[in-house]
């Protein structure tokens, strides 16, 4: 379950939420000098780049659809997959304009264990919606989108909607509201909007601005559990107890060192004249433990 749009304003910003069940797929997010992108583990044992944007601006996205006989795999000359014509363009392989060419001229099918749909992107703001077995389509408009029913026979996958999942009608809401400016703030605030939970959680999120020339991305954009204003309390006792002075040791050291909270009086008890805190002291004498 994913969500992927190109917002053309001021700026071309395109934006992705990955979702996928982690007990199926192997993802790992991958920087490369020209290319940025989510691997996916593959039984080759090459992490492929079906979700990625490269330094030319060409950003390629898979999404998963209920597949249709139409587009079902076929090996024949005539053919090219999605995942191939995706991954290439996002290696950079091809240009828009050939993406272009390749779906005009050759039947586009589904790789022969996964049904998906995709979205190409170039950092001019074209964008190419590839549906094997029933088209494609150029963007216009103000925004481009793609979640994952089908976008050019809306038929053929209603029958699959999953209920509740208005996850295309709410981000095509948000980002009607925007005019000619939209940035990158505005983007993850749209992907924040409808990130998913559950076993098809959110995983990644990011966020490409033709103009900065630049990625931005988060993992696992999930609500979170404690408070921005508890995480800093925390985060500020910690510092705190950690410039602690340790408590007194035989050898007569003090020194900065962890706080314990072994015992009830930890703390509360210390020394007027050095500041050094007591502690709990256990001896041996005549074979017997003395505290």
């Amino acid at each position: 379950m994913c969500t992927r749009f190109v917002y053309r304003g001021d700026d071309t910003i395109t934006g992705f939420n990955f979702e996928i069940d982690l007990a199926v797929w192997d993802h790992k997010i991958i920087t490369e000098k020209d290319r940025f992108y989510i691997g996916i583990l593959r039984p080759d044992g090459v992490r492929h780049s079906y979700h990625g944007v490269n330094r030319n601006g060409n950003f390629g996205t898979l999404l998963y659809v209920h597949g249709n006989p139409e587009g079902a795999y076929q090996d024949f000359k005539g053919c090219m997959t999605i995942a191939d014509l995706t991954e290439q363009f996002v290696q950079a392989k091809i240009s828009f304009d050939d993406a272009l060419q390749i779906v005009q001229e050759r039947k586009i099918v589904y790789a022969p264990d996964a049904t998906m749909q995709a979205m190409l992107s170039d950092q001019q703001g074209r964008a190419l919606i590839v549906e094997p077995g029933i088209g494609w389509r150029e963007g216009d408009g103000r925004y481009s989108l793609i979640t994952n029913y089908s976008i050019l026979a809306p038929e053929s996958t209603m029958p699959f909607l999953v209920p509740g999942d208005d996850r295309y009608e709410r981000t095509a809401q948000l980002l009607s509201t925007y005019g000619k400016q939209f940035t990158v703030t505005d983007a993850f605030s749209v992907l924040q909007a409808v990130r998913q939970e559950g076993i098809w959680a959110t995983r990644v999120s990011f966020v490409y601005s033709a103009k900065e020339h630049a990625v931005y991305y988060v993992e696992n954009n999930h609500p979170a559990i404690i408070s921005r204003e508890m995480f800093d309390q925390v985060r500020n006792e910690m510092t705190r107890r950690s410039s602690k002075r340790k408590v007194l040791r035989k050898s007569g050291k003090t020194e900065l060192g962890k706080y314990s909270g072994k015992y009830a009086l930890t703390e509360l008890l210390v020394c007027g004249e050095c500041g050094s805190p007591y502690k709990r002291v256990t001896w041996a004498r005549n074979g017997k433990k003395r505290i």
